[in-house]
């Protein structure tokens, strides 16, 4: 059965596995964490959408979640930690160690306790890297550990959804906004991204051409590129090179959660290290036929997953073709493969809303600002650094600013920062009030831009703005 073992699997792809596994893992816990910190406040019990309304409101969540019968934010807090630590445990190499049903079970643990939470997260879990995330931890628990060798199929999968996600990324740009089909996309976009990071305003600042250049290598990366991840080595890794360097050229520039994390790990599945002279995988004790290292219960249960993921292709390939294309979707409850995309438009100008508190009058004030830890605030303050780390309120104000509908949980936010929710607060970088209630809250719309050189040798502001009025005019407790 050497042919067999050849054909499913190859010592070649270890570091692939290597790195799938602990980078996946990795990332869950940071999206465990994230929701341990941030979930009550947004969606518990007490939160802006509280989740147990929601369930009272929908027939159905749009997928399963342990949450369906019973939520209590304390609930929550155990299934959060309880993946993360099953996270660190993969990245801690633990269970590699064992048998292949091990990593299996600890993989799928995460991806159900996940999917529970992000199926009732409401608009604060509406992100693509959400389920780009759930489907990379599915077809990571078919990745054997260290007494198999790792499946060519797993492999496979991992590559086909790289590809979805860069051709995907890619065929949404040029069908949508046409900055990216005469190359200016670059002109506004480090400045008017959901959440600019450090670098951010020297990437705006680069000369014209500079920024035509990166959006025709885009285009390369994401429409040609991708293409070679299913070509024979050692092209399939120069291509996994470009995408993988790609990402961190958008890791510089910008906070994007764990989208660029997830894209580079998964990219590694196309990595071949070819293995020592006469190096074999360890045998399995008392493993079935199916080659060294290769259990048949193994191989029976990777090519059932192949054949699931073939079949729900179909949705996703289809949607890849079709005018309407879909960007950042499911075509099924369990959240496998689906479509992604991103950045389909690019915003020209960049407008915030800004909050505010006092304790006066509210004609005369004065008004207070609250600190954000993320979104663009006092133009003094230069942009920082939170990717792979999610900030989920600051994403949605960015989105309040663009027209979104998000009234249904801004108002309420407007409300707990009236009664100094300690939770609420805590979402929050700075709350000029010290815990205290302001007597009066408002939201004011401005329009920001970066400062020109000049303009920050001059004042040390890396933004410009100026008010266009009133959000939500100043309201009260009870008004």
């Amino acid at each position: 059965m050497d042919w067999f073992a050849g054909w499913f699997g190859s010592a070649d792809f270890g570091v692939a596995r290597f790195v799938l596994q602990r980078g996946i893992a990795a990332i869950f816990v940071l999206a465990f964490v994230s929701g341990a910190l941030q979930f009550p406040a947004l969606l518990g019990e007490h939160g802006l959408l509280p989740v147990p309304r929601y369930l009272a409101r929908v027939a159905r969540p749009p997928g399963p979640t342990l949450f369906r019968w019973r939520y209590s934010d304390r609930l929550l807090r155990a299934v959060a930690w309880t993946g993360a630590a099953l996270g660190l445990t993969v990245v801690a190499g633990l269970p590699q160690r064992g048998p292949a049903w091990v990593p299996m079970l600890v993989f799928a643990s995460m991806w159900l306790l996940y999917m529970s939470i992000v199926n009732v997260g409401q608009v604060f879990y509406g992100f693509g890297w959400e389920i780009l995330l759930l489907e990379a931890g599915f077809l990571a628990a078919f990745l054997g550990s260290d007494q198999t060798t790792t499946p060519a199929i797993t492999l496979f999968a991992f590559r086909w959804l790289v590809f979805r996600l860069e051709f995907g990324a890619g065929l949404i740009k040029m069908r949508g906004d046409p900055v990216w089909r005469d190359l200016t996309a670059l002109y506004y976009h480090h400045e008017t991204q959901p959440m600019p990071n450090p670098l951010s305003w020297w990437f705006h600042h680069l000369p014209k051409p500079l920024h035509k250049v990166e959006v025709l290598g885009n285009h390369v990366a994401q429409l040609v590129v991708p293409f070679f991840l299913f070509a024979p080595q050692p092209v399939a890794t120069v291509a996994a090179a470009v995408i993988i360097a790609t990402q961190c050229w958008l890791v510089l520039s910008g906070n994007f959660a764990w989208l660029n994390a997830v894209t580079i790990v998964a990219a590694f599945s196309a990595v071949a290290i070819p293995a020592a002279p006469g190096a074999t995988p360890a045998a399995v004790p008392g493993a079935a036929p199916g080659g060294p290292g290769t259990p048949g219960w193994f191989a029976v249960v990777v090519l059932a997953m192949g054949a699931l993921m073939v079949v729900l292709s179909w949705w996703p390939l289809r949607n890849l073709f079709s005018r309407n294309q879909v960007m950042n979707g499911s075509f099924n409850r369990w959240r496998l493969a689906n479509a992604y995309g991103a950045f389909g438009s690019i915003t020209r100008e960049r407008y915030e809303v800004v909050v505010e508190g006092t304790t006066g009058d509210p004609g005369s004030g004065p008004w207070l600002e609250y600190g954000f830890r993320g979104k663009p605030g006092e133009p003094g303050r230069m942009p920082r650094q939170f990717a792979p780390y999610h900030l989920r309120l600051d994403w949605l104000m960015w989105f309040l600013a663009l027209g979104s509908p998000g009234l249904n949980w801004f108002v309420p936010f407007l409300n707990k920062l009236l009664d100094a929710d300690r939770a609420s607060l805590r979402l929050l970088r700075r709350d000029p009030f010290g815990g205290q209630r302001p007597d009066w809250v408002r939201a004011r719309v401005f329009r920001y831009r970066y400062s020109t050189w000049r303009e920050w040798r001059a004042t040390g502001d890396w933004w410009v703005r100026e008010p266009l009025g009133d959000f939500v005019p100043p309201i009260s407790r009870g008004g």
